[in-house]
């Protein structure tokens, strides 16, 4: 896809055009999990990566954080998803098998060379979300970070965080995310 198409197909996305979401969805799946299948998870996980990569990727065109791309849309769909599985590999490192070689996985990955990923430069929104976020208590600040960095499931935040019950880590969650969203927006006033 050329930059002109790019632009054209980007500002059909912000104007959510659901036809140019399901094109980009649907060109894209079965090349990223087949591109998944080097990393030795299961299906099941591979394609929770392709959905949870699509879903930032919707959330970050509809919010207006992406204003234009540096690289191709699959590019920047699939470093998204690549980022997803790492830390999939990380939450179960008893999955990962003792002949998974990262080191393999990278040299067969020039496709993932070509993402230029700039990690000095943040958006102003993420500026005021670590800002703010810190200002969260500590309990807040691990039980969002385990739903929704880590993908924790509520149960799994019940458990792990030894939580009475699920209904008290979603009311919980709910609490975090509305101060996270007030302190915010006392920002902007």
């Amino acid at each position: 896809m050329d930059k002109e198409s790019v632009n054209n197909t980007l500002e059909k996305l912000r104007k959510g055009d659901e036809a140019a979401f399901k094109r980009i969805y649907e060109e894209n799946r079965e090349k990223f999990l087949n591109f998944a299948k080097r990393y030795n998870l299961s299906d099941d996980e591979n394609i929770d990566a392709y959905q949870d990569a699509y879903v930032i990727f919707y959330e970050n065109i509809m919010s207006g954080k992406i204003e234009n791309f540096t690289s191709s849309i699959s590019t920047y769909l699939f470093s998204i998803g690549k980022y997803l599985i790492m830390d999939i590999l990380k939450k179960n490192k008893k999955q990962v098998s003792s002949e998974f070689n990262l080191s393999i996985v990278k040299e067969d990955d020039n496709f993932m060379e070509t993402i230029e990923i700039e990690e000095k430069s943040i958006s102003k929104e993420q500026q005021l979300l670590l800002t703010y976020f810190e200002t969260l208590g500590k309990k807040c600040q691990e039980l969002l970070t385990l739903f929704y960095y880590r993908g924790y499931t509520i149960n799994e935040i019940m458990k792990k965080e030894s939580y009475n019950s699920e209904n008290v880590v979603k009311s919980q969650k709910s609490r975090c995310m509305k101060t996270l969203r007030e302190r915010i927006k006392s920002d902007h006033l």
